[in-house]
């Protein structure tokens, strides 16, 4: 299985991670920032890096040839339809709410202003619609009372999303596809940056 991962700090690497403990070739890691900690990560282990042309979009020029699977951690930009038809299984991400709901880039941050009582974490294959492309696995979890966003991240999500990355590559390994179930528009919500009102 050969990979190429774009992502950044901490979750980017955390990700870099797993997948070197899991048997997988990493074919390339794209970085929007040279300097990222991911960036410095790959480079230590002698692994290709590749800082985009383009901060907000990947273009299929920057996709190794052979590339199996594209993995997203972290991401900002988004994997033009072109780069994912280059990859043989296309791209997956990562998304720390229950897809549908909370798409956007403040998922977490609206979990607790909503006060959802429930979250969770989502694998979702990445196509032109954000955060809208099929389900590849899904699990929820409790949130706890009084829990800020990057508490809830740190203890729940991040965690979370390594294990459900690590359970569809196993997938993907073992039968050469990937599990996908459409999302459910009704139930779908946005979640776009919280803006910080400035103190009259």
């Amino acid at each position: 299985m050969r990979i190429t991962l774009a992502g950044s700090r901490h979750f980017g690497v955390a990700t870099l991670n797993m997948l070197r403990e899991h048997a997988v070739e990493i074919a390339r890691v794209i970085v929007a920032d040279g300097e990222d900690r991911l960036a410095m990560a790959a480079k230590a282990a002698g692994i290709d890096v590749l800082v985009q042309a383009n901060p907000k979009i990947i273009g299929a020029s920057e996709i190794p040839p052979g590339t199996d699977l594209i993995i997203t951690a972290h991401s900002h930009a988004r994997v033009s339809q072109e780069a994912l038809a280059v990859s043989r299984l296309g791209g997956i991400g990562y998304h720390p709410s229950l897809l549908p709901r909370h798409r956007g880039i403040a998922a977490v941050e609206w979990t607790i202003k909503e006060g959802d009582p429930i979250s969770g974490g989502t694998i979702y294959h990445l196509a032109e619609r954000m955060d809208g492309g099929a389900i590849a696995a899904q699990e929820w979890c409790f949130v706890k009372k009084d829990e800020t966003a990057r508490e809830l991240w740190e203890r729940a999500l991040a965690p979370l999303g390594l294990k459900l990355m690590a359970k569809v590559i196993d997938h993907a390994k073992a039968f050469g596809s990937l599990p996908a179930k459409p999302q459910d528009e009704q139930f779908a919500t946005l979640a776009p940056k919280i803006k910080v009102e400035a103190n009259a």
